[in-house]
């Protein structure tokens, strides 16, 4: 009795296995929202039809990048604590800090005399309504050349805290300069 051995299926199988079960799992884990893409900024992505043109105000500085304060009208702790991280971050830029150019605006309410007291000399330029309220939580936010709002830091209390968000908020725009083609 002669028999031939039967042919296996083995490799067949395993050559599925191997290259389909990957393409299948990544499907489910895609298919059921199971993975979180990875960001790497710290700040809150703004909508990308919001700029300067859309809040019919004029750009300030065309070409250059901008970080945008609003003064209140009282300044308190936590806005002398975001006017320093504004000062700060500006000067931690370095060698890019011919880059950027911070903002404040101001309108006709803003406390100007608390800016006289610490003795920041940023560039200070009046505010139109429809950025004022845009900006009514005390936000910092990152405009490009091209005058798109791109990213806002939310008010947070206390001075290391403040500090902590300067940090990311230098370490974005590094990012963004780092990537820039324009300005």
């Amino acid at each position: 009795m002669n028999s031939q051995p039967k042919k296996s299926n083995k490799t067949l199988i395993l050559l599925l296995v191997v290259f389909v079960l990957p393409v299948a799992v990544a499907k489910l884990v895609l298919s059921f929202d199971l993975y979180q893409g990875g960001a790497t900024n710290k700040g809150a992505l703004m909508s990308p039809d919001i700029n300067y043109s859309t809040l019919a105000m004029p750009n300030p500085k065309p070409h250059s990048w901008q970080m945008l304060y609003l003064l209140p009208e009282i300044c308190e702790q936590s806005c002398q604590d975001r006017l320093y991280v504004l000062h700060q971050g500006y000067i931690a830029l370095g060698k890019d800090r011919d880059r950027v150019i911070p903002i404040i605006l101001i309108d006709r309410n803003s406390d100007i005399n608390t800016l006289k007291k610490l003795g920041v000399t940023f560039q200070q330029v009046p505010v139109n309504q429809a950025l004022a309220a845009l900006l009514t939580q005390q936000q910092l936010v990152i405009v490009d050349p091209l005058g798109s709002l791109i990213m806002q830091y939310n008010k947070v209390t206390g001075r290391d805290a403040n500090i902590a968000q300067g940090k990311a908020m230098i370490a974005d725009l590094r990012k963004m300069l780092k990537l820039s083609r324009v300005g």
